[in-house]
């Protein structure tokens, strides 16, 4: 008998984390980063991935051309500017893709047309050149009207008949500011699905950003009028307020698919294990009360509703916490647990680690055991990921610290920080432990870099709880988001601080090879 949902119309997922996720302030990830992201997008199913803006910068491209080599399924698309020089690039990148794709906008409302300050005809008419320019190179071509819900209806269809001419094999209408509601993002696709000439032939795509906080809703109705593909990003990471998060349509279509009779490609048992890294990696730690993702998506406090779940789950929950990659069962491990065990238990949050790195993350877990009493799921998930932002080859690391502090201050920190190797001691103080902590690797390490945010979340609860820290510095226009937990807060906040700082260091011999970081002045007050 044939499974009903796979006669149902597929939605495309199409993931821009990596381009406009990682355009949000603060967001920028390292090419190691992009590629691990990639590759967990490419493995649950994400039917398109965009990959970056290649021409924004060397190391854009070169993560847009790591990420298309390394691609099993998904197409790998690049973004580009209405040029042909823009084009070009974005093609070098995404042209070793199996499925490569090319990504070309330019922005139609009055305001943006405004920018170029091009008239209606002269727009129309670098759309079409472009359009075929990006097909002459790759068959597969996507266009979006920036802007497109604040655009003329009558410009719009005009434009968009123009494009397919061209051969968009993709058209994409994005809400760039949020603007739009759900009726007007339904009607906007319904018009031009019925006015424009050549619409039937194409796939037409809706990108909502969350100003008004309506992203997923216009998403969603776009889909009901014809839309065929969701851009979304993990955790609704973007610009300003965000843009539609991927978890929250794939569950949507999911959970009401009773409603929304559509299907998606997406595995979403992979969804909080890439939700985690995400927000790892991006520094932006998820709100407890995000739907899917968040901390207290599954939580229930109230007497009422613990009374109900203990008798039937779905009385208060509409999915199940495995349906997303939740473990059912968060029973804590202990300092007697074995290998065995945590791997299973490392399997079940979504980490499935090779011998070297299970053996690295059962040391850290059996010293983490020596300092709690039990060890909680989301501990180890803290333990996982800070094991993921230390490095042997890093250039700063923590050897040991101590602090003395009270109600009479100065706070005093006695740190001994390895530099290339070699271990350097100092004492520094400061108005609070964390301060003089900081003075301390300022003294030992000299940099120009501004701390922008310093964020301190408990994992769990209770005093021995682990502390998760996130440190996001800023040095001659490069953000480096650092993060780290600890039992002790303190320590995890220097060893925040110090990844940043290594990241920054990273980048600054990337973009000058020759730069020797011993030369950085440091003193030695041992």
């Amino acid at each position: 008998m044939t499974d009903p949902k796979q006669t149902q119309d597929r939605v495309v997922i199409f993931d821009t984390t990596l381009r406009d996720g990682e355009q949000s302030p603060g967001a920028t990830m390292t090419h190691h980063e992009k590629l691990e992201i990639a590759a967990l997008l490419d493995e649950m199913g994400v039917d398109i991935i965009e990959a970056g803006f290649p021409i924004a910068s060397e190391g854009d491209f070169e993560a847009v051309s790591a990420i298309a080599k390394q691609a099993q399924n998904a197409v790998i698309c690049g973004l580009a500017r209405a040029n042909f020089k823009d084009i070009d690039r974005c093609w070098e990148a995404v042209r070793h893709a199996r499925r490569p794709r090319i990504h070309t906008f330019i922005g139609t409302s009055p305001l943006h047309r405004a920018i170029p300050n091009l008239d209606m005809d002269q727009m129309a008419s670098r759309i079409h050149d472009t359009v075929t320019h990006a097909r002459n190179l790759c068959d597969n071509v996507q266009w979006s009207p920036m802007d497109a819900t604040r655009t003329e209806h009558d410009y719009l269809c005009r434009v968009v008949e123009i494009a397919i001419k061209a051969g968009a094999t993709t058209i994409n209408i994005p809400d760039t500011v949020g603007y739009t509601a759900p009726r007007e993002s339904a009607a906007l696709i319904a018009m031009l699905l019925e006015r424009v000439p050549g619409a039937d032939s194409v796939i037409f795509a809706t990108h909502c950003h969350n100003d008004l906080g309506m992203a997923t809703a216009n998403s969603l109705a776009a889909v009901e009028a014809g839309a065929r593909q969701i851009e979304c990003t993990i955790n609704g990471l973007g610009e300003r307020a965000g843009n539609t998060a991927l978890e929250e349509v794939v569950m949507a279509l999911k959970v009401r698919n009773d409603i929304m009779p559509y299907r998606t490609g997406i595995d979403t048992t992979k969804i909080m294990n890439i939700s985690r890294k995400v927000a790892t990696v991006s520094g932006f730690p998820v709100q407890f009360n995000k739907a899917i993702v968040g901390k207290n998506a599954f939580a229930h406090e109230s007497g009422i509703h613990q009374d109900g779940m203990l008798k039937n789950a779905e009385t208060f929950e509409i999915m199940r916490p495995t349906d997303v990659g939740l473990s059912e069962s968060s029973l804590p491990l202990g300092k007697h647990s074995g290998r065995a065990a945590l791997r299973a238990k490392l399997r079940d949050l979504g980490y499935d680690m090779a011998e070297n790195q299970l053996n690295d993350t059962f040391v850290r877990f059996k010293a983490l055991a020596d300092r709690k009493k039990e060890v909680f799921d989301d501990d180890l998930v803290a333990l996982v990921q800070d094991s993921t932002t230390s490095a042997e080859h890093d250039t700063l690391q923590v050897k040991r610290l101590r602090v003395v502090c009270g109600t009479e201050g100065p706070q005093t920190a006695e740190l001994t920080l390895t530099i290339e190797g070699v271990d350097h001691a100092i004492e520094a103080t400061g108005d609070g432990p964390v301060d003089a902590s900081f003075k301390a690797v300022n003294s030992l390490f000299s940099h120009a870099a501004r701390l922008q945010i310093y964020q301190v979340h408990a994992v769990t609860e209770g005093t021995d709880a682990q502390a998760t820290v996130s440190v996001r510095l800023e040095e001659d226009g490069k953000i480096a988001t650092g993060q780290s937990a600890d039992t002790d807060t303190v320590v995890a906040s220097v060893k925040a601080y110090v990844n940043a700082l290594n990241k920054l260091i990273l980048r600054r011999k990337k973009t000058a090879p020759d730069h020797d970081v011993k030369s950085v002045h440091y003193k030695d007050a041992s």
